[in-house]
């Protein structure tokens, strides 16, 4: 578990810019980028890796962080339920191999909290969603340690980021990344549905 003066907080999934801006501007949050972007070409996990270690230093009660060393095992678990496509599992154990094996070495921890911007407001049922790493096995793992904000337009989704971040609750501090990767192996979309009906 770290020990920083910040909470710091992944923020999941692509956010607009417009949204980190205002955020940006709140007293209370220091905001992370990376200082290579993950579309860049580069190394994502290396690239989220430095900012997180950045966000360990902010000093503010809040240090949210836009960059995810999980984006690209997000990205290959939800390609990997894509029925039109079926790609199968070796994209997403390559992805996760390639996290384990820098969390294992030190380069990055989890953070305190993921916050996810949800996609899909408006969908008739949640089991009409898209498969979603952060909200099925992950939350799954700690339901407390990921939150979500349920707004679409940038300017309510910045302010439910905020609102969000001073509503974070208490919980258990992750398991091992090996053992959130055995649940991602294990855990089928459908269940979102059914886990996402009650209130984590």
């Amino acid at each position: 578990m770290r020990r920083n003066s910040s909470t710091v907080v992944v923020l999941a999934g692509s956010a607009p810019g417009e949204v980190l801006a205002a955020v940006g501007r709140s007293m209370n949050v220091t905001l992370i980028r990376p200082e290579e972007p993950a579309d860049s070409g580069g190394d994502g996990v290396a690239a989220a890796a430095g900012a997180l270690r950045r966000a360990g230093r902010a000093t503010s009660p809040y240090a949210l962080v836009a960059a995810d060393p999980l984006a690209a095992v997000a990205v290959s678990w939800r390609d990997m339920w894509d029925v039109s496509r079926q790609p199968g599992p070796a994209q997403f154990e390559q992805e996760a191999a390639k996290a384990l094996a820098a969390w294992r070495a030190g380069r990055f921890e989890l953070p305190d909290y993921y916050l996810v911007l949800a996609t899909d407001t408006g969908a008739a049922d949640v089991g009409d969603q898209r498969p979603d790493f952060h909200l099925g096995p992950l939350r799954s793992a700690r339901p407390h340690r990921v939150a979500v904000v349920a707004a679409t337009e940038p300017a309510q989704q910045a302010v439910g980021v905020l609102q969000a971040l001073g509503s974070l609750r208490h919980g258990r501090w992750w398991p091992p990344l090996d053992e959130v990767i055995e649940t991602a192996r294990t855990f089928y979309p459908d269940s979102l549905a059914e886990g996402q009906r009650v209130t984590a």
